[in-house]
């Protein structure tokens, strides 16, 4: 036996309230972290990541808000006046809050995906790299916009989203959603990682934390979107269920992203500025005195603090016009310690 309709309009909208709130306090501490990080480096807020924080923060409230008045509706107001009773209103798909509900979810998906890229382009730097992610979220966009016009003129009692043409484009979508996110996420990780491999050689640091972060927020995605298509394909209604936990993911893992990376820099700048630096591991940044580095007890003893210079590598993007500019001396070493970079700021 399957899952009820109504039951499960009652599961989804208790778990996506449990995931909504938790998204409102990722949401502040987002917005925390980014104040701050601005504050200690000397530079003005990024709007541009706030921006995208508040609507997501605004697609999550409306789905939130429709999906709390369609409870409402299907199991209270129009239990007895709608016909066939709950389980046919939240069956019918042309009904308006499933439509409201489908459009919202397709903004937000689009806003996701398209920070996605944004990300990727950020790091590759290069447009031919993210073209075939740009085709597919233009993809996206065509057929959300189609399930919800599908969805809209399926008549009365003609059959739930299983057994109408509505199916075949949610299908499409949700396959479309999870390879743009799978493909984004990987040439995301790759090309952190190989940075990770030449910075390593170069002895600038680590970037497998920036990696782990990238990874953790994708997989987090694609596992739900991933679930969300099994659901479907099996016509089971679970797929309401993790329909509507889906769009508090989508904040989630956005702002996951920034918090986890903008801790990482609070914790490092703390550690350097307590002094707490003279034993950091190597992927963070070193203090050095002349030829050595702090924390060899038997150079510590005689160093006059006085004298103590602290050198902070800054690790940067550069492409090989600014190296040729900068007078590169080709060899593999120097151009290594230039190309190795990645500001991790600019990939929140």
């Amino acid at each position: 036996m399957g899952l009820p309709l109504d039951l499960s309009a009652v599961i989804s909208t208790t778990l996506e309230g449990i995931l909504y709130g938790f998204s409102i306090f990722m949401f502040g501490v987002t917005l925390y972290i980014l104040k701050e990080n601005s504050r200690r480096a000397g530079r003005d807020l990024n709007y541009k990541m706030v921006s995208l924080s508040v609507a997501l923060l605004v697609c999550s409230t409306a789905h939130m808000i429709i999906d709390f008045v369609r409870v409402c509706r299907g199991l209270v107001f129009e239990r007895d006046s709608y016909p066939g009773g709950p389980i046919a209103f939240f069956a019918q798909p042309s009904e308006s809050t499933f439509v409201a509900k489908n459009a919202v979810y397709t903004i937000q998906t689009l806003l996701g995906d398209g920070i996605l890229i944004y990300r990727c382009y950020v790091v590759w730097q290069s447009w031919l790299i993210v073209a075939f992610p740009i085709v597919l979220w233009f993809w996206i966009g065509v057929v959300g916009v189609l399930c919800v016009q599908s969805a809209s003129v399926v008549p009365m009692g003609a059959g739930t989203v299983f057994l109408t043409t509505v199916g075949r484009w949610i299908t499409a979508f949700y396959a479309s959603t999870l390879a743009t996110n799978f493909f984004v996420t990987i040439l995301l990780a790759y090309k952190i990682w190989t940075t990770n491999r030449r910075m390593a050689r170069a002895r600038q640091g680590s970037l497998l934390p920036v990696v782990r972060v990238v990874a953790d927020a994708g997989m987090l995605y694609s596992v739900t979107l991933a679930a969300a298509l099994g659901c479907f394909v099996q016509k089971s209604n679970g797929q309401y269920v993790v329909l509507d936990m889906v769009c508090p993911i989508i904040s989630i893992t956005f702002y996951m992203v920034i918090i986890r990376i903008g801790l990482a820099e609070s914790q490092r700048s703390t550690d350097l500025g307590t002094g707490s630096g003279l034993s950091v591991p190597h992927h963070q940044p070193t203090f050095s005195y002349g030829g050595g580095r702090i924390g060899d007890p038997a150079r510590d003893q005689a160093v006059p603090m006085s004298r103590l210079q602290v050198h902070i590598t800054k690790v940067c993007e550069t492409d090989v016009a600014t190296l040729e500019n900068e007078g590169d001396t080709g060899s593999e070493t120097d151009r290594d310690r230039k190309m190795a970079g990645l500001e991790v700021r600019n990939v929140v």
